[in-house]
């Protein structure tokens, strides 16, 4: 995709601190971290988001691109932990749409918060899931 800049990222044509890369998948480092070795893992083949993904091999491979790269976070800062986050879309806060997968080595009192925590009646959770199962067949 010619103005994807992910794409560009892979191609070489825009600079980046790779950190790994294999045929199917390129890490490099976020250049606006969360915190020190924050890294993200982007398939080579451009699709807009997660969702939209070829399913399969793909999803396989990605993950285990992000094992690896996350391992290798956490011994390159000492962190004790890390979050792998995918947002997915606009409203998840998705900024370049090319599926990617963000791993953010996390520290002790780093100041990193979780999302808040919402008070949802049970009948609405048990519905919401109801109307999951009928999607997943």
């Amino acid at each position: 995709m010619t103005d994807c800049v992910f794409c560009k990222i892979i191609a070489g044509e825009i600079p980046s601190d790779k950190v790994y890369e294999d045929d199917f998948a390129v890490a490099f480092m976020d250049i606006a971290p969360a915190n020190p070795g924050h890294t993200l893992i982007v398939p080579r083949e451009h699709s807009d988001d997660f969702s939209v993904m070829p399913d399969g091999q793909s999803m396989e491979r990605l993950f285990s691109a992000t094992r690896r790269v996350a391992l290798a976070a956490l011994k390159a800062t000492g962190a004790g932990g890390f979050n792998t986050i995918i947002n997915t879309g606009k409203d998840a806060n998705q900024i370049v749409m090319h599926t990617h997968v963000h791993v953010i080595p996390r520290f002790p009192e780093d100041g990193l918060k979780p999302w808040t925590k919402k008070d949802i009646p049970k009948e609405e959770i048990a519905r919401i899931a109801a109307e999951m199962k009928k999607h997943l067949g």
